[in-house]
């Protein structure tokens, strides 16, 4: 009686403790979170969407977003494994809605994949990652399957009347019971380890971080000449050792955000530049017409800060020899964008969409928000709903703060505080279905002691 009471009880036990873990083992098993890069590719804006995985060997799959028109634009994909060497090839077809791509890999860790479109190329270090089961999970099941042979054959010993080893019996599975019980209550306390492939730790850095990046720009041809397209190009250092800074981690869903502006503000992109090297960052840019441009570029190194770089250089008249009357245009455009020239990430001005800043003169470092209705519903762009670039007139500053709501939403609201007194160009730019929408504008700012 006493030895089937016993072995009640272990079955009991385990059955109600069984339910419990499921959850556990789910929430140890994750499928990894999708890697997204924007691109400035091809003469239009792309995300690229890496999924996760959850197996290695098996698929990959791989998307290319376009969030401006494109027809049918073919982009190939090549992964490599940066230990083996192994290479799958594949190709994706840039949409608003796009079909993935599947590649096939065959083992996690450091990988490198190169983008082929309009004949350009970029080159995106990544990793594939795979979560791997906990030793609580190991326990936890192990337990269970203990306990079960057990039980079958503690019921099996006892039916043949031999209630000692019955006995022994159940009492080993209520003991492997009794180790998942305390693996499922524990478990949760455990940080989890690494998944597969993923970097090994870095020692703590004297001074609580990376150096900061220092940049050179240049462009190709060395004199871009307006109306005509040319490369510009930034080579990025390490403040320490002027070594090239290859570790960049996804900064609101880019390697880099480069801001393109003439000094009048006529002229604005907000663009993805590739990553052809190590430490070198390019994009194909037109300029309209010559002057002084302006380049800002937002990064974020690993185990660093974000970081803010700032740049110039000069776009000549056809034939010029000399810059010296190399004109910026009259203040009268600025604010104004213009997309011409086949250009990406100026976007079209809509008409009917004017921002309304509050108070209508913002005082210097207070708060200030900028509404404005959209010409349609909003679908996500670099993760957010909306995007506000702010610059001064000489461009010391530049500013660059988000919309947080909802996708599908037609009302944008930002919240900015404008350092300090003067005039300021400002560009809000959201994502429509088909297109990226540029709204330029211009504030002028208060000082503190005339507010008020």
């Amino acid at each position: 009686m006493r030895v089937a009471r016993l072995l009640a009880f272990a079955a009991l036990l385990a059955a109600l403790l069984s339910t419990g873990a499921s959850p556990a083992a789910a929430h140890n098993v994750s499928a990894g979170a999708d890697l997204r890069i924007a691109q400035t590719i091809a003469g239009t804006e792309l995300t690229v969407v890496v999924k996760g995985t959850t197996r290695v060997p098996g698929p990959l799959r791989i998307g290319i977003i376009a969030y401006q028109p494109v027809t049918g634009l073919p982009v190939a994909l090549e992964v490599r494994s940066a230990e083996d060497g192994r290479t799958v090839t594949g190709e994706a077809v840039a949409a608003a809605d796009p079909r993935y791509a599947e590649l096939r890999v065959e083992r996690t860790g450091p990988h490198v994949l190169t983008l082929r479109a309009g004949g350009e190329s970029a080159v995106v270090p990544f990793r594939v990652l795979v979560e791997r089961g906990s030793g609580a999970e190991l326990l936890i099941y192990g337990g269970f399957f203990v306990a079960g042979v057990l039980l079958v054959g503690g019921l099996l010993t006892g039916a043949l009347a031999r209630p000692g080893p019955a006995m022994a019996v159940a009492a080993g599975a209520a003991a492997g019971v009794t180790v998942a019980a305390m693996a499922i209550v524990f478990e949760p306390m455990v940080p989890p380890g690494p998944p597969d492939g993923a970097a090994p730790p870095v020692t703590a850095l004297a001074g609580g971080g990376r150096p900061y990046v220092q940049e050179r720009v240049a462009t190709e041809p060395a004199r871009p000449v307006a109306g005509e397209e040319f490369t510009l190009r930034v080579d990025l250092v390490d403040g320490s050792t002027g070594r090239p800074v290859d570790d960049l981690t996804a900064h609101h869903e880019a390697l880099a955000h480069l801001v393109v502006t003439s000094e009048d503000g006529s002229y604005f992109r907000h663009v993805h530049p590739l990553r052809t090297g190590p430490g070198r960052l390019e994009v194909r840019l037109r300029a309209d017409r010559p002057g002084r441009y302006l380049a800002h570029a937002e990064l974020e190194r690993e185990d660093s800060g974000g970081q803010l770089l700032a740049a110039s250089f000069d776009v000549h008249r056809s034939g010029a020899q000399s810059t010296a009357d190399d004109g910026t245009g009259s203040d009268a455009n600025a604010g104004k964008s213009d997309s011409t020239g086949g250009d990406v990430g100026g976007g079209a001005v809509t008409g009917g969409a004017v921002p309304v800043v509050t108070p209508a003169v913002p005082v210097a470092g207070r708060p200030a928000t900028i509404e404005m209705d959209a010409t349609g519903p909003v679908r996500p762009w670099l993760g957010m709903a909306g995007h506000l670039i702010v610059r001064d007139r000489d461009g010391a500053f530049l500013g660059h703060v988000h919309e947080m709501g909802s996708p599908g939403s037609r009302r944008l609201r930002f919240t900015f505080s404008f350092p300090a007194e003067g005039r300021y160009l400002a560009w809000v730019q959201y994502a429509l279905a088909d297109r990226i929408v540029t709204v330029p504008f211009t504030v002028e700012v208060s000082a503190q002691e005339n507010a008020r």
